[in-house]
């Protein structure tokens, strides 16, 4: 049986992050990823370091919406109906944790943890040679009627409360900062401390690679079971051959509900299937990530081509791409570029989603052996270096870098 200090279950940057640091503090690192290490929804996202993303996906406004959440089929949050059944134990919970007092609860923990996500970025970045792929010139909130700003004011006045530094713009100042967008009645919210990647997917490698240069060990392979002894936590991957590590990471994002429960934690984990469509082009369109706020996805300056990514879709990790959510993201990035034509590439991945919109970051119920470090949602590329300190802090037993009870698998 091959042995090591630390197996890192799952490499997304959630996993990449966590292994670099860990090497970097002179331990044995193992990485098990079944696919290419930094791809999935680590490759596939906006590119946003989201600071301003405080508030959680339930909230009060969430409940009045319910119905078209159900059955409007252009909501930005759908579900698909023949999930319903099987999704209703996590939807029970997700109500709940939108009620008043919970939503503020839960916006306040996520502000914490959000605290200095750019310059742990721009730390990280510097550390693997990808300054060049991190540029800090803001992030827009796009609303496309007066009605619709209105209520965005309230939004961000709500999130100025948690800390959030943001402008209001009118649609003159908005064409002033994006000049290709068609004008829009309502205006727009400008967060100027927002960085964004050009490109996660090389972002992604430049992490792989700084992991293998020192020293770690990477394994594709599909993990199969996990069982905790007395001499450490076994692995049994999926051509039968087994690992025995000392501490064991699972940070396999929406695929860690079920070594959390063989583990002995009942985690209540659920999928979120994101989509994005690009648009190749030499010249970009946008100078940062612009979002629509109504229609619930981003446009985001990338390297040769501008991807349009959002929209959520509780319904499981099936394969099956939803044309219908393609044809969403089309219809609405034309609203803004009338003439940018048909896309040249689609894409869908999952997210691992936690009814209170907060991820779990904390040693098992049974003890430091294995750690969790999964559930992170729409902000995992922003959360991805503190997540990594929380990790080391709970395997060295050091202090971590901000509280962590509100993210601890006790509070299930």
């Amino acid at each position: 049986m091959e042995k090591t200090d630390i197996l890192v279950l799952g490499g997304g940057v959630i996993g990449l992050c966590i292994a670099l640091r860990m090497l970097n503090s002179g331990r044995e690192v193992t990485l098990i990823e079944p696919e290419e290490p930094g791809s999935g929804a680590s490759y596939g996202n906006a590119g946003t370091i989201a600071e301003y993303a405080v508030l959680p996906v339930g909230s009060p406004e969430v409940i009045k919406r319910l119905p078209s959440l159900l059955f409007n089929k252009n909501s930005p949050i759908a579900i698909k109906r023949s999930e319903i059944l099987s999704l209703a134990p996590w939807l029970i919970k997700f109500l709940y944790q939108s009620m008043p007092k919970q939503a503020a609860k839960n916006a306040q923990s996520i502000s914490e943890i959000l605290a200095n996500a750019r310059l742990r970025w721009e730390q990280l970045a510097s550390q693997i040679n990808g300054c060049s792929l991190l540029n800090s010139n803001g992030s827009i909130y796009i609303y496309k009627s007066k009605s619709i700003y209105d209520a965005g004011v309230r939004d961000i006045d709500h999130r100025k409360t948690l800390g959030l530094n943001a402008q209001m713009l009118s649609p003159s100042e908005l064409q002033r900062l994006e000049p290709n967008i068609s004008l829009t009645e309502g205006g727009a919210a400008y967060f100027p401390d927002c960085a964004y990647m050009s490109d996660p997917g090389k972002m992604m490698k430049l992490l792989l690679d700084a992991c293998i240069e020192k020293g770690c060990k990477v394994i594709r392979q599909s993990a199969k079971n996990v069982d905790r002894s007395k001499t450490g936590t076994e692995i049994t991957l999926d051509n039968k051959s087994k690992i025995l590590s000392k501490h064991l990471v699972v940070s396999a994002g929406a695929f860690s509900k079920k070594f959390a429960q063989q583990v002995g934690d009942n985690i209540p984990l659920d999928v979120e299937r994101g989509y994005h469509v690009e648009y190749d082009m030499n010249e970009p369109l946008l100078s940062r990530p612009c979002c629509s706020a109504d229609g619930g996805f981003y446009m985001s300056p990338m390297t040769g081509r501008l991807r349009v990514v959002g929209t959520v879709e509780l319904g499981g990790v099936s394969p099956q791409i939803s044309r219908h959510r393609i044809n969403h993201l089309e219809s609405g990035v034309s609203n803004f570029f009338p003439g940018i034509g048909v896309s040249n590439r689609s894409w869908l991945g999952f997210r691992p989603s936690i009814p209170d919109s907060k991820p779990v970051i904390s040693a098992s119920r049974r003890g430091n052996d294995v750690i969790y470090a999964f559930g992170h949602g729409h902000i995992g590329l922003t959360l991805a270096p503190v997540t990594a300190e929380i990790v080391e802090s709970i395997i060295i037993g050091g202090e971590p870098p901000i509280p962590i009870h509100e993210f601890s698998v006790q509070r299930f």
